[in-house]
């Protein structure tokens, strides 16, 4: 008489809901990692643009008190700059305060004037640079023979016409040359949409007395 085999107890299948449910947890992760990342990137852009506009009340309040007092008031106890001139395009509406040099201390709150050049509204060439993604994203927008303003601190107002605009190298030294008529030289980094500031090329637009 054969004997039977004993029957196999059935195979046990793999869990697979449980890796399913893994991969849905690192899925999770990831998502609110990236979105935590967004929301930084995002946050710092806010930052920069709402630090800007807060350093330009500011600085607008020392103009003020420049004009009022005759004599240059630093916009914040501890400020290594101060005001010097008011520049205005009527036809943007659009209204600048210029800090005194051109370093990255001051440009981080708006345009500088270029230490060595003449003074905004003076004779002479005065050079005024700044960033091309917060204060000086508006000379995209300028046109050949719109106007622009410069209020002095002794409260006169100078008037200039816009009469060239070039793309140039960083390394052209020319635009900061004293020689030639009075005008206002304004200079920023170029492309305007470019993802990294600091490049080769410079966007300068040159505006003469009217």
């Amino acid at each position: 008489m054969r004997t039977q085999a004993p029957a196999l107890p059935p195979l046990e299948q793999a869990p697979i809901r449980p890796s399913y449910a893994r991969m849905e947890r690192v899925l999770i992760v990831l998502i609110v990692v990236l979105l935590a990342v967004g929301a930084w990137q995002a946050g710092r852009g806010v930052w920069i643009h709402a630090k800007a506009l807060l350093a330009q009340a500011l600085i607008a309040s020392a103009w003020d008190r420049t004009l009022a007092e005759g004599a240059p008031v630093r916009p914040w106890p501890w400020a290594d700059t101060w005001p010097v001139a008011r520049l205005s395009v009527p036809r943007l509406g659009v209204v600048r305060y210029v800090l005194a040099g051109s370093g990255g201390a001051a440009l981080a709150f708006g345009p500088g004037h270029v230490t060595g050049t003449a003074h905004p509204g003076d004779g002479g060439n005065s050079v005024i640079a700044g960033h091309r993604d917060t204060h000086f994203s508006f000379l995209q927008e300028v046109r050949i023979g719109d106007e622009m303003v410069v209020e002095r601190p002794d409260g006169t107002r100078v008037r200039y016409r816009v009469g060239d605009a070039r793309i140039l190298d960083r390394r052209s030294t020319w635009v900061m040359e004293q020689a030639g008529p009075s005008r206002l030289t304004l200079v920023t980094c170029y492309p305007f949409g470019a993802l990294r500031a600091g490049g080769p090329e410079r966007y300068v637009l040159l505006a003469f007395l009217s």
